[in-house]
């Protein structure tokens, strides 16, 4: 029973956070968005960031690699001139750069790599926010559209127009009050017999109590002999 009930109260929360986020839907979207421009903007800092160091460490292995080759010249001229002794010191000292530079080289294929990899983190990051904006502006223009015909059908709607259609049916369902007072008369002269005397009287049997048409054309017509 307690599991029965945890499921239909999980069912339950979902179905009304399902509500909510249909009814606050552009809302979300704008935050996403806003969220994910939050990110982007990050990233493309964080990106400029390594490009800076990127560049620093490229600048600073060319100045060593530089260094290296005017102390390697310089040290092939000391042993040219017999000076043993500095081209040793020239050459202990450019195995610690070259080292160097080989520190410094590995550093920047590392930092290219980095710098590779968030470009193009970057970059279908800006796309797919291009492509999210394009969707919200369509997303709102649906729920305008929704909201219109929602107020439309408010107006409008199939209650209004079921309890029009009632009212309708109602008015010509109810009775003539004039065709039932001469029903009511009709009722009234066969009870008392009068309508019989009408009728005869029509017929030919005795005088007529009302003036009938047959009686009017009679007389139009003895009128113009």
């Amino acid at each position: 029973m307690f599991r029965t009930l945890t499921t239909l109260l999980s069912a339950s929360n979902a179905h009304a956070e399902t509500r909510l986020r249909d009814t606050f839907a552009i809302e979300l979207i704008d935050q996403n968005i806003r969220t994910a421009e939050a990110r982007l903007k990050a990233a493309k800092a964080t990106l400029a960031s390594l490009i800076q160091r990127q560049r620093m460490a490229d600048a600073a292995l060319t100045q060593l690699n530089g260094r290296i080759s005017d102390l390697t010249r310089r040290a092939r001229q000391a042993l040219a001139a017999g000076q043993d002794a500095m081209a040793q010191e020239a050459a202990s000292a450019i195995a610690q750069m070259e080292n160097e530079a080989a520190h410094r080289a590995q550093t920047c294929a590392t930092l290219d790599q980095r710098v590779l990899r968030l470009r193009t983190s970057v970059e279908t990051g800006h796309r797919r926010l291009i492509d999210l904006r394009q969707g919200a502006a369509q997303a709102r223009a649906i729920k305008k559209e929704q909201d219109i015909q929602m107020r439309l059908h408010q107006q409008t709607g199939d209650t209004g127009a079921d309890a029009a259609e009632a009212l309708i049916a109602r008015v010509l369902e109810q009775s003539d009050p004039f065709e039932k007072h001469e029903i009511l008369q009709e009722l009234n002269a066969e009870l008392s017999h009068d309508g019989l005397t009408d009728r005869m009287a029509d017929a030919g049997f005795g005088p007529a109590d009302r003036v009938t048409p047959a009686a009017v054309l009679a007389r139009l017509t003895s009128n113009q002999d």
